[in-house]
């Protein structure tokens, strides 16, 4: 497919274009100077620790973070809630299962995690439903508490409707509970406004490549500076420091980051978070984007739009009597709109929006998504129904 033809509508899985910005940093780091960050002392070597540095930095400033070294680099997101879900309940800490409380909202990357702990005996979990619209009620979260929990994993914002959970009523509400507070921010870091501190929250996860506008291959998790000691890691090797030793440094974040990190995909992701804080009309522009769907498509009477309301501009639709993945291989085919379709790793929402077993299209714009691309969507998919 041409790429000037190509209405590219799938933000939510990674943001696509980047900024020229990105691409060049990434070959410019690989081409010029091809250095392991904290591996030498030589001035590329120097150069590559700088570059991850720096991102910490930028990373925690969108956040609110207290400093850059509350900032673990990881793989992807999915890796920073392993890190994150695992460290907090490690295997054998105690006797008897940790009752975590989680959602019906949540992505695979934190259900899995907890399912496969809860199958070995190390954990029980109690999952608090979401409405019809995949949002998640605070007080029905935190009734689910006990003095014993000790974790509470919700996610901030639904990949499938877009909803913004009540993360900082439940992470306030936490204040004086022992128990971790984990949030997903996949679809909210670099769309959505995030305060840590002011939210409560002990670990955030989110992937680089979406709205952080990064490469594919990054990602972090935040931890709070008072909780850092009791976080265990759950990746063990070098970090290249302290070589003599066999035990992982006590000190966040080297501590959670054995072997490589990624540099030329950090340092594209810098230039990305440098290119997004100069967007200061972002948030509005995405919110416009939102408005434009929900005008477009809730007044097609083949169509169910989920998600509608939203700031985010990332909807699911379904069609009467035509399956998701008709859908959107259609809109592929015929009008060169890449959307996604099915469940979308998070099947235990579809229950509550009555989207089993088939899922929804997906469609999920981003920072350099133009009101012309939803106009085209929105034209396709009036096309599609007026068919049926």
């Amino acid at each position: 497919m041409n790429p000037a033809t190509r209405v590219y509508l799938d933000n939510a899985a990674t943001s696509w274009p980047k900024p020229p910005v990105v691409y060049e940093a990434v070959l410019r780091e690989m081409r010029d100077s091809g250095a392991a960050a904290g591996r030498g002392g030589y001035g590329q070597a120097v150069a590559a620790a700088d570059t991850v540095t720096r991102t910490r930095a930028a990373i925690a400033d969108l956040i609110g973070a207290e400093t850059g070294r509350s900032i673990v680099i990881t793989a992807n997101g999915t890796a920073a809630l392993n890190t994150a879900i695992l460290g907090a309940l490690p295997a054998g800490r105690v006797r008897q299962p940790a009752h975590v409380v989680t959602t019906a909202a949540e992505h695979n990357s934190v259900l899995r995690p907890l399912w496969a702990l809860q199958t070995r005996g190390h954990v029980q979990m109690d999952v608090v439903d979401c409405d019809q619209a995949g949002r998640v009620d605070a007080d029905r979260v935190l009734a689910a508490v006990r003095p014993e929990t000790q974790m509470v994993a919700v996610t901030h914002a639904s990949n499938v409707t877009g909803a913004i959970q009540p993360v900082e009523t439940i992470g306030r509400a936490l204040e004086d509970h022992p128990a971790w507070f984990l949030c997903d921010a996949a679809q909210t870091f670099g769309y959505h406004a995030i305060d840590v501190r002011g939210a409560r929250i002990d670990l955030l996860a989110a992937p680089g490549h979406k709205g952080g506008m990064g490469p594919l291959g990054t990602g972090f998790l935040y931890v709070a500076p008072a909780r850092a000691a009791d976080l265990v890691p759950t990746l063990w090797g070098g970090t290249g420091g302290n070589s003599q030793e066999l035990t992982m440094p006590e000190a966040a974040p080297e501590r959670f980051e054995a072997g490589n990190l990624n540099v030329p995909a950090i340092a594209g992701w810098l230039a990305g978070l440098q290119w997004l804080k100069r967007q200061t009309d972002r948030c509005e522009h995405l919110a416009a984007l939102a408005n434009q769907l929900d005008e477009g498509l809730q007044p097609l009477a083949a169509v169910r739009c989920l998600g509608s309301g939203g700031t985010l501009p990332l909807r699911s639709v379904t069609f009467a009597g035509l399956p998701p993945a008709d859908v959107g291989a259609i809109l592929d085919a015929e009008f060169g709109i890449q959307v996604r379709t099915g469940l979308h790793c998070a099947a235990r929402i579809h229950a509550a929006l009555g989207t089993d077993p088939d899922g929804t299209v997906r469609v999920s714009a981003g920072h350099l998504t133009t009101p012309e691309e939803i106009e085209i969507l929105i034209d396709a998919v009036a096309a599609i129904a007026g068919e049926m």
